[in-house]
């Protein structure tokens, strides 16, 4: 059993007949009266988020979880299917447990929260960043480098977000997925590879040897 002093974002706790995952909080201590903590609660069984207030020193029931990294593989009407990176097993879970589902691409590695009482999925979590490409935008403005002057774009995933003026069609970007905010456009890398020397290999070379052998040169050209 915890108490209001141990709310924390990402704690799931029981309440009111349900498992709910804590979003927000805020601890707060009055001139006058006792202390108490603002929460916003998200149901992890229909996504619903409600506010609710804890006294300072409230009980407060935790939910025992364990953390699994897993894999985005697709999208099937509301059901999303995902890939445990250890072990391959495979889990479908709904939107609602999703957390900004709109930046999901697949391949796309996310944490997933597990009940250890009965084994079922209560959240999937995003990292901390995603990298995703614009699909459609307003042209941009050469030389234009402000950030505070935005304009719409669509991604790759059909999300919808403001980015700067110079970001173009085509620009990777990466995104606060949990803000759902512009960080920072993804650098390209250009280089051009020329071989003044013709490398020989022999009939009995492997193509496993070959492609070590090619990689070792690309990495000290970059």
């Amino acid at each position: 059993m915890a108490s209001s002093s141990d709310i924390r974002k990402g704690l799931c706790i029981k309440y009111n007949n349900d498992i709910y995952k804590i979003i927000e909080f805020l601890h707060v201590k009055p001139g006058k009266g006792p202390a108490f903590v603002r929460t916003k609660l998200k149901s992890v069984t229909n996504g619903k988020v409600i506010d609710n207030t804890f006294s300072a020193g409230h009980k407060i029931e935790d939910v025992r979880v364990e953390t699994k990294k897993y894999q985005y593989l697709y999208k099937d009407s509301e059901t999303y299917h995902f890939m445990n990176t250890d072990d391959y097993n495979q889990i479908t879970v709904q939107e609602v447990i999703l957390d900004s589902s709109q930046f999901l691409k697949e391949g796309e590695i996310v944490t997933v929260l597990i009940n250890t009482e009965d084994g079922s999925t209560l959240s999937v979590e995003m990292p901390q960043n995603v990298t995703l490409e614009i699909s459609s935008t307003e042209p941009g403005v050469k030389g234009n480098t402000a950030t505070n002057a935005t304009k719409p774009a669509i991604l790759e995933t059909g999300a919808k977000i403001n980015v700067p003026l110079f970001i173009h069609e085509g620009d990777k970007i990466k995104i606060d997925p949990e803000k759902g905010s512009y960080i920072e456009r993804v650098k390209k890398l250009n280089f051009k590879l020329t071989i003044h020397q013709p490398i020989q290999y022999s009939e009995n070379e492997t193509i496993e040897t070959i492609t070590e052998d090619l990689n070792g040169h690309l990495e000290k050209m970059i």
